[in-house]
């Protein structure tokens, strides 16, 4: 496949950020924050995005854009005769497994979606409510209908191309996600009884953040900086490639940071005055989305309106992460086999179709199956891909980057300040080189230690 390249500056950003801006970050990032002393939480949230997220990043965007090669053979275009290609491999096998529980979660929010339009939860009380999740869940061919059409219709997109589906559809979803939260933040923060909601999310909250210890708060605002960029996979060096020598990429970096905390900020104020107006828990956890939020609907004034906008912005957010993902699996297919774009497409397709059936089987048929310390094929699969793939494959970079035995710091440095606009600095590389890797270790083994439960 010839490289193809964006057609615009913007599109690289929204793209990269699309990546970036998922379902965990509009959900999991407001209610972080509300458990873990709300201003406070997204203080030390900011802090550790700047000094972990924004380098990592540009080391990513750097290395794409040098080798102008997917990961797959992007090692072997900066490093020739290397032994780092391993990572390559290592990448592509994280997008996949990241894919094989997502797309069912990305069909969940479409489904919802749909069945708010329908009004098919209008005038259900709270069991009622929840008996359709559960219902959702035990239907293995809905799920599987939906999952489908996600896999589906975002290949589609991807086998037209960079410039004319990516870019194009990208663009146009992620301005639409973008107006979508600041419609629904606007009416939620004007409810009656919302501003409580507001004072609880961004008011640093002393008492709160020493209830749940101060030491318990920063690892998990540093866990969030983190995953919310999806570092270590790949996933952004392929936009690396796809762009420019105009911009340095560390101010490409932080805009795409901004961009993704923005949305995760709005996404607080979107749930939180809704809650407090309504009563809701604010720390009834996944349940919030599809249990709880469905019944704030069927109180609000033109609440199947709201609803139905509130989970088309979801099915958005979701896309956005599912098309740039594909991207990266087609590219390193078609670099390493030759084929035409579309012909990868056809056969990353059914690839995908067939290796999502078991989180899509694991609610129901195979509910049973509990393949990693007694959790089940979804938590399995994330773990994979959060736990173990994300943060090692990030370390891998940062050694690749600032190593003599890798693409080296000067190398890294003439890539990544190329252009105009914001540099990296010489002098950082004893942190990066450092810092950065011991801060990625510990939230390696953090993640270790909660998901076995230590």
């Amino acid at each position: 496949m010839e490289r193809e390249h964006l057609a615009s500056r913007l599109g690289f950003i929204l793209l990269s950020a699309g990546c970036a801006i998922g379902i965990g970050n509009v959900w999991k990032f407001p209610w972080m924050a509300g458990r873990y002393g709300g201003g406070a939480f997204v203080a030390v949230y900011l802090l550790f995005l700047l000094i972990l997220g924004v380098p990592v990043l540009t080391m990513e965007f750097a290395m794409g854009r040098a080798a102008q090669k997917s990961p797959l053979q992007m090692y072997q275009a900066l490093k020739p005769g290397g032994k780092w290609g391993w990572h390559g491999w290592a990448c592509l096998i994280g997008n996949v497994v990241l894919m094989m529980f997502y797309t069912t979660v990305s069909g969940w929010m479409l489904q919802y979606f749909v069945d708010t339009a329908r009004g098919v939860f209008t005038g259900l009380d709270a069991a009622g409510v929840e008996g359709k999740f559960s219902q959702m869940l035990s239907s293995p061919g809905t799920m599987g209908v939906y999952m489908s059409i996600v896999v589906i219709g975002c290949f589609a997109v991807i086998s037209v191309g960079v410039q004319k589906g990516l870019e194009r559809v990208t663009k146009a979803m992620m301005l639409a996600l973008i107006l979508l939260m600041w419609i629904l933040a606007v009416n939620s923060i004007f409810l009656e009884g919302g501003g409580e909601g507001l004072r609880f999310y961004l008011i640093p909250d002393i008492d709160r953040m020493q209830a749940v210890g101060v030491g318990n708060m920063i690892a998990a605002a540093m866990n969030q900086s983190f995953f919310t960029l999806s570092l270590g996979i790949g996933s952004m060096a392929i936009f690396g490639s796809y762009i420019g020598k105009e911009h340095a990429l560390a101010g490409e970096s932080v805009r795409v940071c901004l961009l993704d905390t923005m949305v995760a900020l709005c996404s607080g104020l979107i749930i939180f005055p809704a809650c407090f107006a309504y009563g809701v828990d604010v720390n009834s956890g996944p349940a919030l989305i599809f249990i709880t939020l469905p019944n704030v609907f069927n109180n609000l004034p033109m609440g199947r309106f709201w609803g139905t906008l509130f989970f088309l912005f979801m099915t958005f957010a979701a896309l956005s992460t599912v098309l740039a993902v594909f991207e990266n699996i087609a590219s390193c297919v078609s670099e390493k086999t030759g084929w035409s774009r579309k012909k990868t497409c056809v056969l990353c397709c059914v690839g995908i179709l067939l290796l999502s059936l078991p989180c899509v089987l694991g609610y129901n048929v195979w509910s049973g199956v509990r393949p990693i310390a007694g959790h089940d094929i979804l938590d399995s699969e994330d773990f994979i891909v959060s736990n173990l793939l994300l943060p090692l494959g990030s370390l891998v970079i940062v050694v690749f980057c600032t190593s003599r035995y890798g693409w080296g710091w000067e190398n890294f440095l003439k890539e990544a300040n190329q252009g105009k606009g914001l540099k990296m600095a010489k002098w950082l590389r004893p942190y990066v080189a450092y810092v950065v890797p011991v801060i990625i270790l510990t939230i390696f083994v953090l993640g270790l230690f909660s998901f076995f439960g230590g």
